[in-house]
C-alpha cells in the first residue's frame, strides 16, 4: 500500500513539473528544461511509461536524453538559455521602471539563473 501511494505521489509531482515546464514554453521567466528534468527524475522512479514519453518528446526529448545519459547540455542550448534569461529579465526590469525593490529582486534572480546555467557541464565532442 505504501509503495503504491509513494509511486502515485511521484507521478503527481512529475506531472506538476511537466505543467510548469509547459507554462515555461510560453512564459520566458520560467525555464522549461529544468522542470522537465525534474519531471523525468520523478517518472524514472514511478512510471516507465511517462519516463519514456518525455524522452521521446520531439521538442525536448533530445535534451532530456542527453541529460540522463551524461548530465551535460549542448553549448548551443547553454548559450541560448543564457541569452533568453538575459533578454527576458531585461525586458521585465525595464517594464518595472521606477520600482527599485522589484527590479533588484529580478536582477538577483537573473544573476542566480545565469550562474546556474553557466556552471552546467557541456557535452564533450
Amino acid at each position: 500500500m505504501n509503495q503504491i501511494l509513494y509511486k502515485n505521489i511521484l507521478i503527481i509531482l512529475g506531472w506538476f513539473f511537466v505543467l510548469l515546464g509547459m507554462i515555461g514554453i510560453v512564459l520566458p521567466v520560467l525555464p522549461t528544461t529544468p522542470f522537465m528534468i525534474v519531471a523525468l527524475a520523478f517518472f524514472a522512479k514511478s512510471s516507465p511509461r511517462f519516463h519514456q514519453m518525455l524522452l521521446n518528446n520531439r521538442l525536448f526529448g533530445g535534451a532530456l536524453k542527453q541529460w540522463e545519459d551524461s548530465k551535460t547540455v549542448s553549448r548551443r542550448s547553454k548559450y541560448r538559455a543564457l541569452l533568453l534569461v538575459f533578454a527576458s529579465f531585461s525586458i521585465s526590469i525595464m517594464i518595472l521602471h521606477g520600482k527599485l525593490g522589484l527590479q533588484a529582486m529580478l536582477v538577483t534572480i537573473a544573476i542566480i539563473f545565469l550562474i546556474f546555467i553557466w556552471h552546467l557541464k557541456e557535452e564533450v565532442m
